[in-house]
């Protein structure tokens, strides 16, 4: 089922409900490169990868949505963005890896994560992702 409307719009009630809760250019990423990537391997779990791929070089997760990078930065968000098919890495499940410590720091600040100050980099990216997927949890269930 295509993601995009014929004028190139994201239809909402196709996207997955974190990215139906994000801004428009996440939703608009991520239907465009699901759209063309069904028209390359089929509908499935391959292109909802690749579209997630796609999402992941220009937004990172917060909490139950996507937000754009910090600074505009572009790129993978983790070794497994980066590698592409057959790669086989572990996702961080949208928490931009490659982001600065202190950028993470303050993620997990505003994501309330007790004992932040002493976790390392990999730690804080831990701690995120298990914020994020809590928050994702909670919002599923109050919909």
């Amino acid at each position: 089922m295509p993601k995009t409307s014929r004028s190139g719009k994201a239809k909402d009630e196709e996207l997955p409900s974190t990215i139906a809760r994000s801004d428009d250019k996440a939703k608009r990423t991520f239907a465009k490169a699901h759209d063309s990537a069904v028209d390359s391997y089929g509908e499935g779990r391959r292109a909802h990868q690749t579209a997630y791929s796609a999402l992941k070089h220009t937004h990172e997760k917060v909490g139950d949505h996507w937000e754009e990078k910090a600074g505009g930065r572009k790129g993978p968000s983790d070794d497994q963005a980066a590698g592409g098919r057959g790669t086989g890495r572990e996702t961080k499940g949208g928490v931009d890896a490659n982001a600065s410590k202190s950028h993470l720091y303050d993620l997990a600040k505003q994501a309330d994560i007790s004992g932040r100050s002493s976790m390392s980099k990999e730690e804080l990216v831990d701690a995120l992702q298990k914020s994020n997927d809590k928050a994702t949890r909670e919002a599923r269930d109050g919909e």
